[in-house]
C-alpha cells in the first residue's frame, strides 16, 4: 500500500518508475500489431498538415500512415522510442508524403509549443490535431496510487491536450479538426485503472466543451474511444500479465482489436466526410454497447 500522502508541488512530474518498461517498443511485440492501411487512398486529406501524438506506434502509427495515404503531411510526437518513430516516418514517406519527428514529453508545455512551432516552420499550416498519446499504470486499489502517479497520468493524458490545443489554436482555421483519444474505460469503468479511466472521462468532457468553444469558428472537435487494442501500452506494463494473455477476449467480437481497425475512425473525423459532426465520440471497441 502506498504511503505517499504529500502533495506534488511541481507543475511537471518526471517519468515514474511504476512500470519501467513503459511506454514500450512496438518492435519488441510478438505478434506484431497490424497498422498498415487496409484500402487505397482517395485524397481525403490532400494538401493538409496533421499532428499525431503517440504516433511512433500502435493507434498513432496506424493513424499517421493512413493520413499520409490520404495525402496529409504528418508530424509525429513521441516520448523516446526513436526506432519505432523512424519506422512510422519511413512508412509515411513510402506513401509519398512527408514526415516530421518530434521526441519529448508532452506533459511539458514547452515541448508542445516546440512541436507546433516546428510544424508551422516546416509546412506553414496546421489542419488536423490528433491527441492520442497516453499512459496507464495498473493498481488493484485506490490506496496504491501514489500522488506522483496520479499527477503524471493526468499530466500525460489530459494536461498535454490542453497544452497542445493552446499552442495550435492560433494556426487552426475554418475547416480544421481536433480529434481526442478517450477510451471504453470512460464508459464502462475499470477497477484496475482508476486514474487512467478518470483522465479518459476528463477527455470526453474536454472534447464536448472544446467543441462548443470552437465550432463557431468552423473548427470541429470530436473523439474516439477505442476498446482493447493490441499496442505496446498493455503488454509492456500497462496491464497485469494475466490480463494481457486474454486481452480483448471479453468483447462481444471475442478478440483484441488492431490499430488499423481504429485509424479509420480518426480519418473519418479528420476529413470532410464528418463535416456535420462535432462534440461526438466514435466507439471502435469490439461491439461493447456503451452510452454515448
Amino acid at each position: 500500500m502506498a504511503d505517499d500522502t504529500k502533495p506534488v508541488e511541481r507543475a511537471y512530474v518526471e517519468e515514474i518508475g511504476e512500470e519501467p518498461r513503459l511506454p514500450g517498443h512496438e518492435t519488441e511485440l510478438d505478434p506484431k500489431p497490424e497498422w498498415q492501411p487496409r484500402y487505397p487512398g482517395s485524397g481525403r486529406l490532400a494538401g493538409k498538415v496533421a499532428i499525431v501524438t503517440g504516433g511512433d506506434s500502435g493507434i498513432g502509427r496506424a493513424t499517421a500512415v493512413l493520413f499520409a495515404r490520404e495525402g496529409a503531411k504528418v508530424a509525429i510526437a513521441y516520448l523516446e522510442e526513436d526506432d519505432d518513430a523512424r519506422i512510422t516516418a519511413d512508412a509515411i514517406e513510402a506513401e509519398g508524403s512527408e514526415a516530421l519527428l518530434h521526441p519529448g514529453d508532452l506533459g511539458e508545455p514547452d515541448v508542445c509549443q516546440g512541436l507546433v512551432d516546428k510544424v508551422i516552420e516546416k509546412w506553414g499550416r496546421l489542419d488536423v490535431l490528433v491527441n492520442n498519446a497516453g499512459e496507464q499504470h495498473p493498481d488493484k486499489d485506490v490506496t496504491d496510487i501514489t500522488v506522483e502517479q496520479l499527477q503524471r497520468t493526468f499530466q500525460t493524458n489530459i494536461f498535454s491536450m490542453f497544452y497542445l490545443v493552446k499552442a495550435a489554436r492560433p494556426h487552426l482555421k475554418k475547416g480544421a479538426a481536433i480529434i481526442n483519444c478517450t477510451s471504453v474505460t470512460m464508459y464502462k469503468g475499470s477497477a484496475g485503472l482508476l486514474d487512467y479511466s478518470a483522465t479518459k472521462g476528463a477527455i470526453v468532457a474536454f472534447t464536448r466543451s472544446l467543441s462548443e468553444s470552437l465550432i463557431k469558428d468552423g473548427i470541429r472537435v470530436n473523439g474516439v474511444a477505442p476498446g482493447p487494442i493490441w499496442t505496446p501500452l498493455n503488454p509492456f506494463g500497462g496491464a497485469p500479465p494475466e490480463k494481457v494473455e486474454h486481452f480483448g477476449e471479453d468483447t462481444p467480437i471475442g478478440r483484441v482489436g488492431q490499430p488499423n481497425e481504429v485509424a479509420p475512425s480518426f480519418l473519418f473525423l479528420a476529413c470532410e466526410d464528418s463535416s456535420y459532426m462535432s462534440g461526438q465520440v466514435l466507439h471502435p471497441n469490439g461491439g461493447t454497447i456503451v452510452g454515448s
